[in-house]
C-alpha cells in the first residue's frame, strides 16, 4: 500500500529535543519507514494502552535501544505523533 506522510507539532518539537546522534538514528530509520511502516526491520508493534486512550490503533517504532516513535493511521496517511524513549507511552 502506498502511504502520505505527516507529523504533527508534537512529533517536530520531540524530534527537535533528541540528541545529534539520535536523530541521525532517526533518519536512517526513515528511509525504511517511507517505504513501509510495517517493514519487520522496524519491529512495529501495537499499544494497546494508548490505542483504547485515543480511540484508534496506536503504533510504535523501534528506532535504537529505548528509542521509539509513535503513530497511527488515517486511511492512506501516516500520522507520526512523538518520538522519545519509552516515556512516551504514558500520554
Amino acid at each position: 500500500m502506498k502511504y502520505r506522510y505527516r507529523a504533527v507539532e508534537r512529533f517536530w518539537t520531540s524530534f527537535h529535543r533528541l540528541s545529534p546522534a539520535q536523530k541521525e538514528s532517526v533518519r536512517k530509520v526513515w528511509e525504511i519507514f517511507k517505504q513501509d511502516p510495517f517493514d519487520p526491520r522496524l519491529r512495529t508493534h501495537r499499544i494497546h494502552r494508548l490505542s483504547a486512550a485515543y480511540r484508534c490503533t496506536i503504533y510504535a517504532v523501534e528506532i535504537e535501544g529505548d528509542l521509539r516513535s509513535l503513530f497511527y493511521l488515517d486511511g492512506e496517511t501516516v500520522v507520526s505523533l512523538i518520538v522519545g524513549t519509552h516515556d512516551i507511552y504514558r500520554g
